[in-house]
């Protein structure tokens, strides 16, 4: 077991976390989460202290897009993680912010909504495919 402080919401938790060897449930988020900030125990003074990196907080980004010259544009992957489910197909209208497909990462489940109104005019991904950071998934036109 390892204990970490967690703040949620301006509220500090000390918690416990065990490690689990089976997951029996998928989480579905609904709505936008919380803002989590968890802070490592403060370590014990040694002889000789080792600097610990900082990393800045997760926040949670729009998906990023490029607009082309001819007036069509690619709706890019925020982040790696998996094609869990893909809601639109080719020659779909669209309204801006609709949900055009579902990405897995870390565990969760992003929803990539369309950055403005459109046609879908290709899909770059499949159910069950792994893309990177910047890869494009939608063009929309």
């Amino acid at each position: 077991m390892k204990r970490f402080n967690v703040r949620v919401n301006g509220k500090q938790y000390e918690v416990e976390v065990e490690e689990l060897t089976q997951v029996h449930a998928r989480p579905v988020v609904a709505q936008p989460a919380p803002t989590v900030q968890v802070q490592a125990p403060t370590p014990t003074p040694t002889a000789q202290p080792t600097p610990t990196p900082q990393s800045p907080p997760v926040t949670q980004q729009t998906p990023a897009s490029n607009i082309e010259s001819g007036g069509g544009e690619k709706v890019l992957s925020p982040m790696p993680g998996n094609i869990w489910k893909i809601l639109v197909a080719v020659g779909d209208s669209v309204q801006s912010g609709e949900t055009l497909l579902i990405l897995e990462a870390l565990k969760m489940e992003n929803e990539i909504p369309a950055p403005k109104a459109g046609i879908v005019k290709k899909i770059h991904v499949q159910e069950g495919a792994t893309v990177n950071s910047g890869d494009i998934l939608v063009e929309l036109e």
